[in-house]
């Protein structure tokens, strides 16, 4: 919940303009609501694509203050992040509902990016991976093999964004394969494969190469460090250099 109209558009220009040679990496950005529809026109003929930051499962109704797909797509998004950790902690965000958003967004052929992790209690008493199992198997649940190609994992390890911890890349890799392997147990190895699993821990400037060199890291959610462009910009071109 950051940036007025004049400083979103001002963080897509400067965007644009540092991002343009980059082609091998896909780049997303996910602004408020209200900044949507001005920066999508902005960026329309740029490399850099605009998301959501949440949707509701409904397309209309009676539902005041809530987003659609229809209007997401009509604001010229192409992806959602869906269960992102915040609103699981502070909105009640549950396995249901994000199941509900995913397959609302696959409907209007959004791009979901839907969250995964555990806070900090479950990891020093151990419930890392129940965690995560409890997430994607039920997160996930009733999502075909072809419509699996079509959305994106992210890992949020909650306990290491703005504690002071840090989640070592070796942790994060040692995550991003359980996913994968339980995405191969569920759906197959061809499904686990093509996933892209981001990483979305305090990612920056110093430590996204080595995060992107583990080899079940494909990517970034990227929070605080998107808020100004130089950082946010030396994080895609550190990943261009390291894609895989």
């Amino acid at each position: 919940m950051y940036k007025n109209l004049k400083d979103g558009q001002d963080l897509a220009v400067s965007l644009r303009r540092d991002l343009y040679k980059i082609e091998n990496v896909d780049i997303v950005i996910c602004p408020p609501f209200t900044l949507l529809a001005y920066l999508a026109d902005a960026l329309e003929t740029s490399n850099i694509k605009v998301g959501g930051q949440d949707l509701y499962w409904q397309e209309e109704g009676a539902f005041t203050g809530e987003v659609s797909p229809l209007m997401l797509k009509d604001a010229g998004c192409q992806y959602v992040i869906i269960g992102h950790s915040e609103r699981r902690q502070f909105f009640g965000e549950t396995n249901e509902t994000v199941n509900k958003k995913i397959k609302a967004a696959l409907k209007n052929e959004l791009t979901p990016i839907v969250c995964v992790g555990e806070n900090l209690q479950e990891r020093e008493a151990d419930k890392t991976f129940k965690v995560i199992e409890d997430h994607v198997n039920n997160g996930l649940a009733g999502i075909s093999a072809s419509d699996m190609l079509k959305l994106v994992v992210a890992y949020e390890p909650v306990w290491a964004i703005g504690t002071g911890k840090t989640a070592t890349p070796e942790q994060a890799q040692e995550v991003h394969k359980f996913i994968r392997d339980l995405l191969k147990k569920n759906y197959s190895q061809e499904v686990a494969d093509s996933v892209r699993i981001q990483y979305g821990g305090s990612v920056k400037p110093e430590n996204i190469t080595e995060l992107m060199n583990k080899p079940d890291v494909d990517g970034a959610l990227v929070g605080g460090a998107s808020l100004k462009a130089d950082s946010f910009s030396a994080i895609i071109a550190k990943a261009s250099e390291v894609v895989k």
